[in-house]
């Protein structure tokens, strides 16, 4: 008889079994240097300084949005680091580069656990939320945060499942930021 307890032990083992044969292909794989060079100003883009560049940008040329798009995206990015700090202590998953010493960077990891994906979460949330005050700048930024998701498995911080968890709870954060942001100073 499959229990709930179970079926969730197959889906995560099967999950876990995807995300180790994935992330030692991965890292097994020389990536050229402008990839390596790419994924690294990515993952360093996400550590901060992207998003408080888009702020700067926003605030500076963001018109008679700017306020709503910046007190949203705020808000976004304030619950995502709130979720995953908590996420990432309950689930307490380690790091690919933890359990197989494999990654070709050469990167400290912010903390030692792994789901969901931090930058990942950011990433999302600015890219969503931001995109949909500014829809004609949406598609450069789901290319930042996709390129921040893309080199936390590359850079091997994070597993597949980690930021893909981290992109959909992000997109949800940055989309129920800009709807209450509509909503209220509209």
């Amino acid at each position: 008889m499959l229990t709930q307890s179970r079926v969730t032990r197959v889906i995560v083992g099967f999950g876990q079994r995807t995300d180790y044969g994935l992330m030692r292909k991965v890292n097994g794989w020389r990536a050229p240097k402008w990839l390596r060079l790419w994924m690294m100003a990515a993952t360093r883009g996400g550590d901060g300084w992207l998003w408080y560049a888009m702020g700067a940008v926003v605030g500076i040329f963001g018109g008679a949005e700017r306020i709503p798009a910046l007190l949203a995206t705020a808000v976004a990015v304030a619950f995502g680091i709130a979720l995953f700090l908590r996420l990432k202590r309950v689930c307490g998953r380690k790091r690919p580069c933890a359990i197989e010493p494999h990654c070709w960077a050469t990167l400290l990891p912010p903390d030692q656990f792994s789901f969901p994906s931090g930058h990942t979460i950011t990433a999302f949330a600015v890219a969503v939320s931001l995109g949909s005050f500014y829809p004609e700048a949406c598609i450069g930024l789901l290319f930042c945060a996709a390129s921040v998701a893309a080199s936390r498995v590359l850079l091997g911080m994070h597993f597949l499942t980690d930021v893909i968890a981290g992109a959909v709870i992000g997109s949800a954060l940055g989309g129920s930021a800009y709807e209450l942001a509509s909503r209220l100073l509209h």
